[in-house]
């Protein structure tokens, strides 16, 4: 049974969706593309050379013992003069390299170094690699601040494009198999027919995806996530007592054993002012390094009475005891050491998901420890997480595509999908313009000449949108003042608006 032919929609209330679905698509469609291009750089670089080229080889020797870490880390400081030790990455797996961050007076680097002879293998600038460019550009397209804003709107309006693309679709196929399957309705002879089902046939398919990668990614960005969401949702501190200043050491005793662990105070990407939060400690600058639900959350101090028994007192704090307690506590693998920094700062013993430590989300682990007494200040898992913790911790290996390779293939998948919806929207405005030469200038909108008013029941889901996400406001107000009320007033923008 052949489905009836369907007559064309020519309701006000369905152009005036449309002309809105248009205008909003219209901005976010080359952020859209930006974003989907430098995902697929990310996830190539990721897996391949390492986001911070974590994935060279080394050959094996015939002795397969490990130098001391300490050792290993001695190399890397003397491959930069004057430096000073940030971090230590283990190697992911018996033939890979071992990392160390090290920091001169003007700047950060990453060195590798192979784990058996603690010789240098390679040695660049830290995010100063491709998968940094790509994740600077979508994270802020370089533009800091005001680029931050710009894809957090981008992000809100495509939430507001996939409410009207589901309305626009719904009102031509009048099912959701129609809407997800193309039918003999489909004339592949016209062209705009073929472009029109590619663009809504695949957006259906990845609509809901699409609104997952929205509301994941705008959880980092600096208004709705930072300071709406992230700011309520971040782990409560209070359970390892945050103290100002250490208050039961003598800082006049020596602490000879620590000297690759005291390099002096040094904070990314926070002024020295600031309460020192997990983020601003341990994040490399524009990189996220830690679980959402810690970023801003701020950091326990060493030297209180706190904590709970961990290494033990007779044992010198240095890097090579920390790595060996670490394996001793459960960390296999690729995990990441993070030293002290400045007199109140505490080791930190991770592994997640969010710095491609390994695949599963649920595995997560925040391990502070003492630098004096050796002390746990805190043991953070992903059952410690609140409800929304936990959302975003699976929500960013999926939105990262570390879950394994099918989880890489179906982000590359998505995409390349994101991409072919946008690229067919702009092929269906091309082909949409009037033939007559003398109006085929400017953006010839939908409905074009038609005054449409906003209807109030299609009104309450554009306040909705731009209640929850607050850059979206700025947006609507301006594409309804745009479409309602210069245009009406400019004859040369009316002539090229619309």
């Amino acid at each position: 049974m052949h489905d009836q032919p369907r007559q064309p929609i020519n309701t006000p209330r369905y152009f005036m969706v449309w002309r809105w679905h248009f205008y909003a698509g219209l901005f976010i469609a080359p952020f859209l593309i930006i974003l989907a291009c430098t995902a697929l750089g990310m996830l190539l670089m990721a897996n391949t050379a390492g986001r911070d080229n974590e994935r060279l080889t080394i050959v094996i020797p015939e002795s397969t013992a490990l130098a001391p870490v300490s050792t290993q880390a001695k190399s890397a400081l003397n491959s930069e003069p004057d430096s000073t030790l940030i971090k230590y990455i283990a190697p992911r797996d018996a033939t890979t390299v071992a990392l160390f961050q090290v920091k001169s007076a003007d700047h950060d680097t990453m060195v590798a170094i192979n784990p058996y002879t603690a010789d240098v293998i390679k040695s660049a600038t830290t995010n100063g690699n491709l998968y940094s460019t790509f994740d600077h550009i979508h994270s802020d397209l370089f533009l800091g601040t005001v680029g931050d804003y710009l894809l957090e709107t981008t992000a809100s309006l495509t939430i507001l494009m996939i409410l009207t693309g589901w309305y626009l679709w719904w009102q031509k196929r009048k099912s959701i198999k129609a809407m997800l399957i193309p039918d003999n309705q489909t004339n592949r002879k016209q062209k705009r027919s073929f472009f029109l089902t590619i663009h809504a046939t695949l957006g259906s398919w990845i609509s809901i995806l699409l609104l997952f990668f929205c509301i994941s990614g705008m959880a980092w960005a600096g208004v709705w996530g930072e300071r709406v969401v992230q700011s309520w949702s971040q782990f409560p501190a209070g359970k390892w007592g945050v103290a100002p200043m250490p208050v039961s050491i003598d800082h006049s005793q020596p602490h000879s054993a620590m000297h690759e662990s005291m390099p002096v105070p040094h904070v990314h990407g926070s002024a020295s002012t600031d309460v020192p939060t997990h983020g601003s400690i341990l994040n490399s600058g524009n990189t996220k390094e830690v679980p959402w639900v810690l970023e801003l959350t701020p950091m326990p101090v060493s030297g209180t009475t706190k904590g709970t028994e961990g290494i033990a007192p007779n044992l010198p704090l240095m890097i090579d005891t920390v790595d060996r307690y670490a394996r001793e506590i459960g960390f296999v693998g690729r995990y990441q050491l993070n030293l002290p920094q400045g007199a109140s700062g505490v080791w930190t013993i991770s592994q997640d998901s969010m710095s491609y430590d390994m695949s599963s989300p649920t595995a997560d682990r925040t391990v502070h420890i003492d630098r004096y007494s050796g002390n746990v200040l805190a043991d953070i898992r992903f059952d410690h997480y609140n409800a929304f913790g936990k959302f975003m911790a699976a929500g960013a290996a999926i939105h990262m595509g570390t879950l394994g390779w099918w989880s890489v293939l179906a982000n590359v998948l998505f995409c390349l999908s994101v991409i072919a919806i946008c690229m067919s929207g702009y092929v269906m405005w091309w082909q949409r313009r009037p033939r007559s030469d003398s109006v085929r200038t400017g953006l010839n909108p939908p409905a074009r000449g038609l005054n449409l008013a906003i209807r109030w029941p299609f009104a309450i889901p554009l306040l909705v949108v731009a209640m929850i996400f607050p850059t979206a406001i700025i947006a609507i107000v301006a594409i309804g003042l745009l479409d309602f009320l210069l245009l009406s007033r400019v004859s040369f923008l009316q002539k090229l608006l619309k």
